[in-house]
């Protein structure tokens, strides 16, 4: 007999990064023998005119009590939900339409955490304090994650299990004793924030390199800042760009990618630069990959970077600082054993977290709830 898994997220055709994450999830435990998977997909509108999504039973609209009641229901049919949470994908204040949600549910719930604050305000900390108390288990992705959530106080620590972001297996090749320009990449959903600008104002500082590397940003705008604010972002480092006269060193993609072509790009990098500005970053779904791949990573010291680079697997610079940045580089170029030694630390950590891996985790998670509900 299978265990359906109802998880209620973002979803297909919804670009952002918990949308792949539940994509990858579904898709692997549903490949376990005894699992199957279903999701409940968050929308801000609602689009009748949509084509269905295969595996999606219901859709939950921000802000519509007939879907949040549809959404409960369909989820009461399934052996466990599992609620992906990030602050900025429910409705309502802070998103509290998800207490409205699980307040409905009769199965029990997993609450997976994709942001913990820091410094909450107090009606986040109180929407955070009451999804954990509902909840049957907890999952964070890292270990500053557990750490936040443990020093609130209120929330019961045994229900905490710390599962890492899970990655594709990226077949990666070394750059190594190569002619070609170094390539560096940052990818991912491009917004404020990402810190681009960092690494284009350390590329003016890398021209008299021979050959001098190439920085290549590959994404498309985040769709809700396409939705509010338009391209200005992207056209703001398009600008840094002429004005620094780094056309030969930067280039901007914003064009889709498979998969296949983006994991193409991802072996050819010679380094992967995470410039972002968030401190509060506790997971991240691009630093996995990179780890993935084999590739020497370049971080600010935002909180997932700290505690996956740490010991040496990547090289850690401080925020907003593109002289850092550009010394990096040029550290990690000229030095090729320190490069493959980046290489091979972040590759057995790789082995980890490949999707399978991770889904197993959540599976056996999932298996231990049910049986201690039948044996209580």
């Amino acid at each position: 007999m299978k265990l359906n898994i109802g998880i209620v997220s973002t979803y297909q055709p919804t670009n952002c990064g918990i949308a792949t994450f539940t994509a990858s999830l579904a898709s692997c435990l549903g490949a376990i023998d005894s699992y199957s998977t279903r999701i409940v997909r968050l929308v801000e509108v609602a689009t009748p005119s949509d084509p269905p999504v295969p595996g999606v039973i219901a859709t939950m609209v921000n802000g519509d009590e007939g879907s949040i009641a549809r959404a409960a229901a369909a989820l009461n049919a399934m052996d466990v939900a599992m609620i992906q949470h990030e602050f900025g994908i429910y409705g309502g204040s802070d998103g509290e339409d998800v207490l409205t949600l699980v307040k409905k549910l009769r199965v029990p719930v997993i609450v997976v955490l994709h942001t913990v604050l820091s410094a909450p305000t107090s009606h986040q900390r109180s929407i955070i304090r009451a999804l954990c108390e509902r909840a049957a288990a907890i999952v964070v992705m890292s270990k500053v994650a557990s750490n936040r959530l443990i020093a609130d106080g209120t929330i019961d620590s045994s229900k905490i299990s710390l599962i890492h972001h899970g990655s594709r297996r990226i077949l990666s090749h070394s750059f190594l004793g190569e002619s070609r320009r170094p390539l560096i990449l940052t990818w991912g959903l491009i917004s404020p924030g990402k810190g681009i600008e960092s690494v284009i104002r350390a590329m003016d500082q890398l021209r008299d390199m021979n050959p001098a590397p190439i920085y290549v940003v590959a994404g498309r705008t985040h769709p809700k800042v396409l939705e509010h604010d338009g391209d200005i972002y992207r056209d703001g480092l398009s600008h840094l760009i002429d004005e620094l006269s780094l056309q030969s060193l930067v280039e901007l993609r914003p064009a889709f990618l498979s998969s296949m072509a983006l994991d193409n790009l991802i072996a050819s990098a010679s380094i992967v630069v995470l410039p972002y500005e968030n401190s509060e970053q506790v997971t991240s779904g691009v630093l996995v990959e990179a780890v993935s791949a084999g590739r020497p990573i370049i971080a600010t010291r935002f909180p997932h970077a700290v505690e996956l680079l740490e010991g040496d697997v990547g090289t850690l610079v401080p925020y907003r600082n593109p002289t850092a940045i550009a010394e990096a580089i040029r550290k990690i170029i000229s030095n090729p054993d320190l490069a493959e030694s980046m290489s091979q630390k972040t590759r057995v950590i790789a082995r980890a977290i490949q999707w399978p891996v991770v889904a197993r985790e959540y599976a056996n998670l999932v298996s231990g709830l049910l049986e201690a509900r039948v044996s209580a």
